[in-house]
C-alpha cells in the first residue's frame, strides 16, 4: 500500500472497526493507541510545587535574593534576614497561588470534555460512556448540534444521499456548513461489518487526511479497498448540522487528534520591560560587586598599617586569631554585600506585581469596553502583560468573527453592463433598479432572468425548513415573498453563495431545494421550473470558479459558471469583458465580486464532456490533474451575464480600527482559513489594502502559472518580489503607511499551501534563504494576507516573525479555537467575546467585546501602563542609587568596619513605607497625556516604541542622576558638620545624627522628585505624596520605640 502523492510519511496504523478481526487472519493482537483524553493543564498537585518553584528560581532576580537570603542566615551581617526574606516569600507566594489558580481553571475545562457523555456501539447495544475512554476503532454515534469528541471515518447517515454536514468554527474560522461523506457500498447493518482500516499517522494538516478501506462483509464475501480522503473524516471540535444521526469509528483519538495536534502549548509569557529589569539588574549587581570588592580590599589595606588591625580598644579573641584570613576575607566581602545589597531592593518586585495587578483593574473597569449586547466588558486573564500592549509592532489578526461578522448582503449586480441595485419599492422590473442605463428592450428583460436563472442553479447550498431549524437565517426577506418562502433557510459550504440565493429570491427567483438530483426553483410568474443536476465542478483555489451543469425540461443541457473576474474574463468573449469589467473593478475595494457567465452544450459535446469527468473521477492516480484539465476544457467559450457584488459586513468601526493602528506604526497581517477572494475584499474594506495598493501574489496559482516546478517558481517570484519591495523601495519607515508621500505601497498575499513550501523547503540552505526572503518582503509591505491557514500555520508565522531580527513584540487576536494557536504563541494574545465559543477567551491574555477596543487597549492603555511602569523602574533604582551610595562613601570614614550610616529601622522602612507609595500612585494613576490626545492621535504610539523609555540611555541618564545626588547628599552633610557645634550639655553630633540627616535629606529629594515629574495630579496623589513626608516626620518622633532615632532627629532639627 502506498499513499502517493507528496505524502512523506511513510508509517501507518491499522485499524479494526468495532474492534472485530477480519476473518483468515492471524491471531488478532489489539493495537495499542492512546486514550481520547485532552490535556491542557501544567501542573499535577504532585509536581506542582517543585516545577513551580524551579519556574520561578529560574528568573534572575528571584534567585539573586534567595542567596543574599541565605547569606544572612549563615553569615554574621550587618542586617536581619527578614529584611530580604519575606519579601521573597511574599512574591514567591503570590505568584505561585495566581499561577496555581489559572491552571486550576485549565484542569476544570479538561474535565468537562473528559467526563461528556457519548454513545457508543458495542457488542449490539447503545452504550453511554464518557468521552475520555473511547478508544480508536469504537464506533461512536453522534447526534445533530453535538460536536464530535474525537476524529472519525464516516460509516452511516441518517441522510437519504449518505451525506452530513458539519460546521468547523472551532477550528478552521468557518461557521459556514460543509458536506462529508460516508464510505461508499458500507454494510448497512453495522453490526456485521467487518472491516479494516489503514491510514496515514496522526498529522496537523486540517485538508489533509489519506488512507485506504480494506473490507469484508460478512454476508456479501466480497472485498472492498475503495481509497478515503479528508471528505469523510470528521474532526474533532466540529459540529454535526442538518443530520439528525451518524455513526462513525474512531481513527485519532486524545491528544492524537487533528485538533490536539494544532494546540499550541501555553508558555510562560514574559514582557520587555522584565527583559530590561534583569538586564539593567545585572548593571547594579555588577556595582555591587565592585563596592563589595572595593570596601574588602581597602580594609585589609588599611588593616595591614601598624596598629590598625588590632587598636588597643578592640584586642581579638582567640578565636579571631585562629581564623583563616582567606575566609575572613570571603565572610566581609559577602557581609559589604548585604550592607549594599539595597541597591537592589526586592520591594521594586513587589511594587511591580502591585502595580500590575491593581493596574489591571483598569482596563475592566473602563465602560467603553463594555457591550450591551452581551452585557460584558473586558476581562484580564493575565496582569504581568499590561506594559506590553504599548510595545505591540506587529499585529495577527483572524477575520472571520473579528474582522468581518460573517453575515454576507447581496449588495448590487451588473447584468450585461448595467448596474443594478435593490430598492424598497418595486419597479416595473419586479424590485430589480436600474443605475446607469434603460432597460426597456425585451432582450434586458431575458438577460435578467438568465442571470437570475444562473445564481439559483449555480451554487452547492441545501435547503432547510422552518420546522427542522433552530433560528431562522440573519438575512431576512424583506416582505418581497410569501410567507412560507420567508421560513426557508440556506446553508452552504460557502456564506457568499447564500447570500447569492438569497439576493434571487428578493428579485423573484427562489430556489425551492434539490431532491434526487432534481433542481426547482420558482420564477417570477410563480411557476416551478426543473432542472436535472448533471456534474458539479466544485471551487479549488487554483482555477477560482466552480460551475455546475444541467439539463432543462425543454432538454437544453446549459452550463452556468460563476468565479472570480480574473478566472472568468480569459474564457468569454473580449467585446462582452468590456461592458462588465468596469463595475467590476469599482466594487473590487470593499465588496465580494464574482463573474457570472454561461454555455449551451450540444448533445455530442455534453456526451464527450461526461465520459471524461467519470473517467477522470475514477482515476487512482492523478484524480485532481484529470479532473482539472477536463474542467479547464469544458469551461471555455462561455457567454458572459453579468457580475454579482456581495459585502460581508465588518466589524463595527473596524476600519477606523485598522487605520488608528497603521499610522500607529503596527503593522496589521491577517491569519484566516478563509479562501483569498474573500479575504482580499475585506482587507479592501477594512483599508489594509488601498485602490492604490500593489499586491504580490504568492500562491498555489500564480505558482503554477509558470508551467515549471513549484519550487524554481516560488524562487523566481522571492526574488522578484525582494527586488521590487526591498530593494528598489525609497528608504521610508518598513511598513508604515506613509501619509504625506507618494511612493508605491505594497501588499503581500500568501496561502498556507505555499507558506508550506516556504517554512519546509527540504534543503537546510533553501529553507532558510525562503524564510529571509520572505520575511523581508512582509517587513516592506503596508499589510501582510494569509489565507487558507491551519491553527498550526498560524501559530508558525506568529513564531518566525516573533524570532526575526530585532524581536519586535507580536499581538494575536481572535474570536475562535482555530486562533488559539497563534494567541498562545504571540507576545500578547487577545481574545475576542464572539459567537464562536469562547475557548479563544480562556486561552488569550486579555479579552474585549468587539475589535474596536483593541484601539483604546493599545493607544491608551497600553500607552500609558509601559510610561508608568517604565518610569517606575527607571525611579526605583534612581532612589536605591542614592540610599545606598551615602553607605558606600562612609566606608572611608569609618575605617571599613562594615558600620552602616543608617539605623536598621531606615534600612527597613525606606522601601516599605517611606518611598513606595508615591511612586506605585504614580504608576497606577499618571497621564502624561491626555487619553483623549492619545487616541486623537495614534502616531504618539511610536513615540514608546521599542521600548523607549527603558533604553540605556535613559537608564544612564537615572544611574547618573542618582550618583550626583548621592554625592552632594553626603558631602553636603559633610561640609555643614565640617565646622563642629556643642550642644549646650556639651555633646558633640554623633554618627547617628550624621546618618539621620543624610536619610532625611535624601527622602525629602527622592520624594519632591516624584512630585516634579507628576503632570497629572489627584487626591490620591496628594495623599500619599505629603502623607509619606508626614509619616516619616512622625515616625521619628517621641512615640516611637526607637530612641536612637528619636534623639538623632531631634539634634537634626536643633542642629
Amino acid at each position: 500500500f502506498s499513499f502517493g502523492g507528496d505524502e512523506k510519511r511513510v508509517d501507518s496504523r491499522t485499524i479494526y472497526v468495532g474492534h472485530r478481526q477480519c476473518p483468515g487472519t492471524e491471531a488478532f493482537i489489539a493495537p495499542k493507541f492512546c486514550d481520547n483524553r485532552i490535556v491542557s493543564s501544567k501542573y499535577t498537585v504532585w509536581n506542582f510545587l517543585p516545577k513551580n518553584l524551579f519556574e520561578q528560581f529560574r528568573r534572575i532576580a528571584n534567585f539573586y535574593f534567595l542567596i543574599i537570603f541565605l547569606v544572612q542566615v549563615i553569615v554574621d551581617t550587618p542586617t536581619s534576614p527578614v529584611t530580604s526574606g519575606l519579601p521573597l516569600f511574599f512574591v514567591i507566594t503570590v505568584t505561585a497561588i495566581k499561577q496555581g489558580y489559572e491552571d486550576w481553571l485549565r484542569h476544570k475545562a479538561d474535565k468537562e470534555v473528559n467526563k461528556y457523555l457519548v454513545t457508543v456501539l458495542e457488542d449490539g447495544r447503545r452504550i453511554r460512556k464518557e468521552s475520555e475512554r473511547i478508544k480508536v476503532g469504537d464506533v461512536v454515534e453522534v447526534v445533530e448540534d453535538e460536536t464530535f469528541p474525537c476524529d472519525l471515518i464516516l460509516l452511516q447517515s441518517s441522510r437519504d444521499d449518505d451525506t452530513c454536514f458539519v460546521t468547523t468554527a472551532s477550528l478552521d474560522g468557518e461557521s459556514n456548513h460543509k458536506t462529508h461523506y460516508t464510505v461508499p457500498d458500507t454494510e448497512k447493518d453495522l453490526e456485521s461489518l467487518t472491516a479494516t482500516i489503514e491510514c496515514e499517522q496522526p498529522q496537523p494538516d486540517l485538508y489533509k487526511y489519506v488512507s485506504a478501506r480494506h473490507t469484508l462483509s460478512w454476508k456479501r464475501s466480497v472485498l472492498q479497498e475503495p481509497s478515503l480522503g479528508p471528505e469523510n473524516l470528521l474532526l474533532k471540535g466540529a459540529t454535526l448540522k442538518n443530520t439528525k444521526k451518524i455513526y462513525g469509528v474512531a481513527v485519532y483519538t486524545g491528544m492524537e487528534t487533528k485538533m490536539a495536534l494544532n494546540y499550541q502549548g501555553k508558555s510562560q509569557k514574559r514582557s520587555a520591560v522584565e527583559k530590561s529589569i534583569n538586564a539593567f539588574l545585572l548593571v547594579y549587581l555588577c556595582i555591587l560587586l565592585s563596592k563589595a570588592l572595593v570596601c574588602t580590599t581597602l580594609k585589609y589595606v588599611w588593616q595591614s598599617r601598624d596598629g590598625q588591625d588590632e587598636p588597643w580598644y578592640n584586642q581579638k579573641t582567640q578565636k579571631e586569631k585562629d581564623a583563616y584570613k582567606f575566609l575572613k576575607m570571603f565572610t566581609d566581602f559577602l557581609s559589604f554585600m548585604v550592607l549594599f545589597n539595597f541597591i537592589i531592593p526586592v520591594s521594586m518586585y513587589v511594587t511591580v506585581e502591585m502595580q500590575k495587578f491593581l493596574g489591571s483593574f483598569f482596563i475592566t473597569w473602563d465602560k467603553d469596553f463594555f457591550d450591551p449586547e452581551i452585557q460584558e466588558g473586558a476581562l484580564v486573564n493575565t496582569s504581568d502583560l499590561n506594559e506590553e500592549l504599548g510595545q505591540v509592532e506587529y499585529v495577527f489578526t483572524d477575520k472571520t468573527g473579528t474582522l468581518t461578522q460573517n453575515n454576507m448582503e447581496f449588495i448590487e449586480c451588473c447584468i450585461d453592463g448595467f448596474q443594478y441595485k435593490n430598492r424598497d419599492s418595486c419597479s416595473e422590473l419586479d424590485s430589480f433598479c436600474v443605475t446607469d442605463g434603460p432597460v426597456s428592450k425585451l432582450h434586458e428583460k431575458e438577460k435578467e432572468e438568465l442571470f437570475l436563472r444562473a445564481l439559483c442553479l449555480c451554487h452547492t447550498v441545501q435547503v432547510k425548513e422552518a420546522g427542522d431549524m433552530e433560528t431562522v437565517s440573519e438575512d431576512q426577506i424583506d416582505g418581497l415573498l410569501p410567507p412560507t418562502e420567508q421560513q426557508k433557510g440556506f446553508i452552504a459550504s460557502s456564506p457568499d453563495e447564500v447570500a447569492l440565493v438569497m439576493g434571487a429570491m428578493k428579485y423573484g427567483f427562489t430556489f425551492l431545494g434539490l431532491d434526487s438530483k432534481t433542481m426547482k426553483i420558482r420564477n417570477r410568474q410563480n411557476d416551478v421550473e426543473l432542472y436535472e443536476l448533471l456534474h458539479v465542478l466544485n471551487f479549488d483555489p487554483v482555477r477560482r470558479r466552480m460551475s455546475v451543469i444541467v439539463r432543462s425540461k425543454a432538454g437544453e443541457t446549459l452550463l452556468f459558471c460563476k468565479g472570480a473576474d480574473s478566472s472568468i474574463f480569459p474564457r468569454v468573449r473580449s467585446e462582452e469583458v468590456d461592458r462588465i469589467r468596469v463595475h467590476v473593478e469599482r466594487n473590487a475595494t470593499g465588496y465580494r465580486t464574482l463573474c457570472v457567465a454561461y454555455k449551451q452544450l450540444c448533445t455530442e459535446e455534453y456526451v464527450e464532456v461526461d465520459a471524461k469527468l467519470r473517467e477522470a473521477r475514477l482515476a487512482l492516480q492523478d484524480r485532481e490533474e484529470k479532473l482539472m484539465a477536463v474542467y479547464n476544457q469544458v469551461e471555455t467559450g462561455m457567454s458572459l451575464i453579468g457580475a454579482t457584488a456581495v459585502e460581508d459586513r465588518l466589524q463595527e468601526e473596524a476600519a477606523e480600527t485598522m487605520e488608528a493602528l497603521q499610522e500607529a506604526g503596527i503593522k496589521v497581517w491577517v491569519l484566516t482559513g478563509d479562501k483569498m477572494e474573500t479575504a482580499k475584499s475585506t482587507c479592501y474594506a477594512c483599508r489594509l489594502f488601498q485602490r492604490g495598493t500593489e499586491l504580490l501574489e504568492l500562491t498555489v496559482r500564480t505558482l503554477e502559472d509558470g508551467g515549471r516546478k513549484r519550487e524554481e517558481r516560488l524562487h523566481e517570484l522571492l526574488l522578484e518580489y525582494h527586488k521590487k519591495a526591498v530593494q528598489d523601495a525609497p528608504p521610508a519607515k518598513l511598513g508604515v503607511r506613509s501619509w504625506v508621500t507618494a511612493s508605491q505601497e505594497y501588499g503581500f498575499i500568501i496561502d498556507g499551501a505555499t507558506l508550506s513550501l516556504v517554512l519546509n523547503s527540504s534543503p537546510e540552505a533553501s529553507s532558510t534563504r525562503y524564510k529571509s526572503l520572505f520575511l523581508q518582503i512582509c517587513q516592506n509591505c503596508t499589510a501582510v494576507l494569509c489565507c487558507r491557514m491551519a491553527p498550526l500555520q498560524k501559530a508558525q508565522i506568529v513564531k518566525m516573525v516573533k524570532n526575526s531580527k530585532g524581536s519586535p513584540i507580536t499581538l494575536s487576536i481572535g474570536d475562535g479555537a482555530n486562533d488559539v494557536s497563534m494567541i498562545l504563541e504571540a507576545h500578547v494574545g487577545i481574545g475576542i467575546k464572539g459567537k464562536e465559543g469562547r475557548q479563544a477567551v480562556r486561552n488569550s491574555d486579555y479579552a474585549i467585546p468587539k475589535l474596536k477596543h483593541l484601539k483604546k487597549l493599545l493607544l491608551a492603555h497600553g500607552h500609558l501602563y509601559y510610561v508608568r511602569i517604565a518610569h517606575l523602574v527607571q525611579y526605583f533604582f534612581y532612589k536605591n542609587l542614592c540610599f545606598i551610595l551615602p553607605q558606600f562613601l562612609y566606608q572611608f570614614f569609618c575605617g571599613y568596619s562594615q558600620q552602616p550610616l543608617y539605623d536598621a529601622a531606615y534600612l527597613t522602612m525606606y522601601n516599605i513605607c517611606f518611598t513606595s507609595m508615591p511612586i506605585l500612585a504614580y504608576s497606577l494613576l499618571e497621564q502624561h497625556i491626555a487619553i483623549e490626545s492619545l487616541m486623537d492621535t495614534a502616531s504618539l504610539y511610536r513615540e514608546v516604541a521599542k521600548n523607549a523609555t527603558l533604553r540605556w540611555g535613559p537608564f544612564l541618564y537615572w544611574t547618573t542622576l542618582g550618583i550626583f545626588h548621592g554625592l552632594l547628599f553626603f558631602f553636603g552633610v559633610r561640609c555643614l558638620f565640617s565646622n563642629p557645634a556643642l550642644q549646650d550639655n556639651g555633646q558633640v553630633f554623633g554618627n547617628w545624627s550624621y546618618g539621620t540627616i543624610v536619610f532625611t535629606v535624601l527622602v525629602f529629594t527622592v520624594t519632591l522628585k516624584l512630585a516634579l515629574d507628576t503632570r497629572h495630579w489627584t487626591w490620591i496623589n496628594h495623599l500619599v505624596i505629603w502623607g509619606s513626608l508626614a509619616f516619616y516626620v512622625f515616625f521619628n518622633g517621641p512615640f516611637f520605640p526607637s530612641i536612637t532615632n528619636y534623639f538623632a532627629y531631634k539634634n537634626l532639627i536643633i542642629f
